[in-house]
């Protein structure tokens, strides 16, 4: 994983690339706030843009896009659908909805946000239709426990390429991960920073500081060398450089598993099976 840059793609089960880093905009507000924090992460080499409908930035995004300079093919652009617009004609219009906001052509990665009980199979036939069309290059799902993951497979015409969870040192997901690892489901991670809960741990402050590196830095480190997709977020460019600055060094195994061992089971956000 050492010769790996912020350019350096994994191959999805269906052979589309995507970065190993990328750039995440939850709670970034519409409008200036999103825009002009997409335009830094595009002009400091991120290539990976995560979104989805919730977020209510969709707009902000497709004009940073635009305004950048950036050629749309270089950008490989997620979002995702939100519950409330699950089921499959639902779903197809959602997809549209982004789509026009978005103002883009095609979707590189498009997301079932949540695991919504009696909606996301039909929701994934919605996926699969714009899939076959050429609407989307790759389709996933987020916050899938194993469970839901095994009643998806058992219908699907096309299996998720990713699976975007939380996923962190205080919540490591090994089970989770392993599943989807021996399907062919990429993980990617939400959260990966813990919201800055880890950064005064003694622990990782000593990593830190043998590797030279930020906390934050760390981690990340060690999400990619896990194999695990992440997205980082910040609207602060020094930041928003710092968290890409992280392929000059690799950490030990013996650190890799000293920052497994901080696991907790801990959640920042919602279990999925209490959240739909």
């Amino acid at each position: 994983m050492k010769s790996l840059s912020i350019e350096s793609t994994v191959t999805l089960n269906n052979g589309v690339e995507m970065p190993w880093l990328g750039f995440g905009v939850f709670k970034v507000k519409e409008g200036d706030e999103v825009v002009n924090a997409v335009k830094a992460a595009l002009d400091t080499g991120y290539r990976s843009i995560d979104t989805a409908s919730y977020y209510e930035n969709e707009q902000g995004v497709g004009q940073a896009m635009k305004e950048s300079g950036v050629p749309r093919e270089s950008i490989f652009l997620t979002t995702k659908v939100w519950n409330d617009q699950q089921g499959y004609d639902e779903t197809l219009r959602a997809f549209e909805e982004s789509r026009k906001k978005l103002n883009v052509n095609y979707l590189d990665l498009y997301l079932i946000h949540w695991p919504v009980t009696g909606k996301f199979k039909e929701t994934w036939r919605a996926f699969e239709r714009l899939y076959e069309e050429g609407s989307i290059r790759a389709i996933g799902v987020s916050n899938f426990h194993i469970h839901h993951l095994e009643e998806l497979l058992k219908d699907v015409q096309v299996k998720p390429a990713v699976n975007q969870v939380e996923y962190h040192p205080l919540l490591t997901q090994k089970e989770l991960h392993q599943y989807c690892k021996e399907r062919g489901i990429q993980l990617e991670a939400w959260a990966p920073l813990t919201k800055g809960r880890m950064f005064d741990n003694a622990e990782l402050l000593q990593l830190a500081e043998k590797y030279q590196k930020t906390p934050a830095q760390i981690i990340l480190r060690w999400d990619l060398q896990n194999e695990v997709v992440t997205i980082p977020k910040s609207t602060t460019p020094s930041r928003i450089a710092e968290n890409a600055n992280i392929f000059d060094f690799e950490l030990s195994d013996e650190d890799m598993e000293k920052i497994s061992r901080f696991n907790r089971d801990s959640r920042i956000g919602r279990n999925p099976d209490d959240f739909v």
